[in-house]
């Protein structure tokens, strides 16, 4: 036997002794959070947190959330605590060294959750061979629940086992193309392995029909929704000063200086075709030119952040970002719903993403941030931010609305 298939042989028979061991609790007893301790093996021997089902609960029709990005996390929280008022839900993760965000997140909003496999890292051969294993983890995971229907955000793994079980697949995902037009050459891997498989396709309303529909499905399959993503988590958005001035406290951040955030791009992404270095150029200048604080926000590993940029503070905890980025003179980003959440909070916001999705492009147009790929436009634009001339227009944000009742209708029939 393969030490992988003994790995998982050995979970299962450690799950199905939980299960009898469960039997045996009071109901008042039967929720019961149990840390392991994270071994050595198969991604679901790597377990940080674990909520034990009720052999009762597990045949309830239950409503599985795979959420393995950062924003997926925040884009469901208030969608899956409104379902939970109605149906038992089942919320699954990723880990891996270095990608511990999801992780985190998930202890921060308080749900309870399994820590199924690992991320991939940049290489394409390791995505592939997480994702093989993941997927046939999955396989064994998901038959001890009675899974009703799958949602998530164009999440591969789930979609793939999901779709090979007969289990209907509830999709969203605002970023099928890295481009805003129609050209379906630039498809991301995302959506060309989800997109097709899924019984409704969720999607803003800044992405044409006409794009999903390439992939192979018919106007009936497609739920619009008249909001861009962020706006689902920031509508009730309360800013706390106090709260980031404790976090200023603690790093010893000198407030009365500039204040620029920065945030790298998720250049391990598959959809990221190589990592802009123009940024990571600048940063240095920027600092010796503007004496600014530099406060980054790591994607991934933070160690070579510190050692790459002495003079810059790099956040190496788990926080509430929506203070930090409210609080910031200025945000520069190599992300997508980072941004967002910068620029619809007030803050002037320049994108270095390697690539412009129809929501960037939405928010450029109306003045919300500004897109740039070199240094020139770049210390341009910090000079206007200085100047107070890059303030976004948050007016247009009165035009979108947040239904998330329109959200969980449509996936609870």
């Amino acid at each position: 036997m393969s030490l992988e298939k003994e790995g998982l042989s050995k979970f299962m028979n450690e799950f199905d002794r939980w299960n009898e061991i469960q039997k045996k609790l009071n109901k008042r007893e039967a929720f019961l959070k149990l840390v392991t301790p994270q071994q050595e093996g198969s991604g679901l021997n790597r377990l940080n947190h674990r909520t034990i089902i009720p052999q009762e609960t597990q045949n309830v029709k239950t409503i599985w959330f795979d959420l393995v990005t950062p924003k997926s996390v925040l884009f469901f929280s208030p969608v899956i605590k409104e379902i939970q008022k109605k149906y038992n839900t089942l919320i699954t993760t990723r880990g891996g060294d270095g990608y511990s965000e999801c992780v985190e997140l998930l202890k921060l909003y308080g749900f309870e959750f399994f820590t199924i496999g690992e991320f991939g890292g940049g290489g394409l051969r390791d995505k592939l061979q997480e994702s093989i294993k993941r997927q046939q983890h999955f396989l064994e995971f998901i038959e001890k629940f009675k899974v009703e229907k799958l949602v998530c955000l164009s999440s591969v793994d789930a979609v793939r086992v999901a779709y090979g079980l007969g289990i209907p697949i509830y999709n969203f995902y605002d970023i099928p193309l890295s481009d805003y037009m129609t050209d379906f050459k630039k498809a991301l891997p995302q959506a060309r392995l989800t997109i097709p498989l899924s019984t409704k396709m969720f999607k803003p309303f800044v992405v044409p029909n006409e794009v999903i529909k390439r992939f192979g499905l018919d106007d009936e399959h497609i739920v619009e929704y008249d909001f861009i993503d962020p706006l689902i988590w920031l509508k009730d958005f309360k800013f706390d000063k106090n709260y980031i001035n404790d976090f200023y406290k603690k790093y010893k951040i000198d407030r009365d200086k500039f204040t620029i955030v920065i945030r790298e791009e998720e250049y391990k992404a598959s959809y990221v075709n190589k990592k802009y270095p123009f940024l990571y150029e600048a940063l240095p200048k920027i600092y010796k030119k503007f004496d600014a604080n530099i406060i980054i926000i790591p994607r991934y590993e933070s160690d070579y952040l510190k050692n790459e940029f002495p003079f810059a503070y790099v956040v190496e905890e788990k926080i509430v970002l929506q203070h930090l980025l409210k609080d910031a003179d200025l945000f520069i980003g190599g992300g997508g719903t980072i941004n967002t959440e910068a620029c619809f909070l007030g803050t002037p916001t320049i994108s270095t993403r390697s690539f412009i999705s129809h929501y960037d492009k939405w928010q450029i147009d109306n003045n919300l941030m500004v897109w740039t790929d070199n240094e020139k436009d770049l210390f341009h634009y910090i000079e206007c931010s200085i100047n107070k001339e890059l303030t976004p227009n948050r007016d247009i944000l009165n035009t979108l609305c947040v239904d998330i009742k329109q959200i969980t209708d449509n996936i609870l029939t």
